[in-house]
């Protein structure tokens, strides 16, 4: 059975951040989606900093992951959505605690705004497990 592996090619330019260029999933692994999470704990809590949120987007990415018996280590893609440039710090500092081992690809898009005001970053994520 073959292992997720990433992949960075020495023929491009290295990942400008902590994420890999790429992640191989055999056909054999099951695969999770999940939805947009915003940093809103289970209380409804909404923190202002953008890595307090990261790190409840993270919280609840992880209880999705947990019922199928995966953790954020399964993790092979995230696109995250920052309302603004200043929010990027907060967020790489909450994903790099939460993934010390291989990063996962990522795209990181600047948008307009989240569903409501007070939210600053959301993440989705796709993982993979055999």
């Amino acid at each position: 059975m073959r292992a997720v592996r990433a992949l960075s090619p020495s023929s491009i330019l290295p990942p400008l951040a902590r994420y890999s260029h790429g992640m191989a999933v055999p056909a054999d692994h099951r695969l999770v989606f999940t939805a947009g999470q915003l940093g809103v704990g289970p209380d409804g809590r909404i923190p202002e900093d953008s890595e307090a949120q990261a790190d409840l987007c993270f919280a609840n990415i992880a209880a999705i992951l947990a019922e199928d018996g995966m953790t954020l280590a399964n993790v092979v893609r995230l696109s995250v959505y920052v309302t603004a440039r200043e929010h990027m710090p907060g967020y790489r500092q909450s994903r790099d605690r939460h993934f010390s081992g291989t990063p996962p690809t990522t795209t990181l898009i600047v948008v307009a705004g989240l569903v409501r005001p007070e939210f600053v970053i959301e993440i989705e994520a796709i993982a993979a497990a055999s």
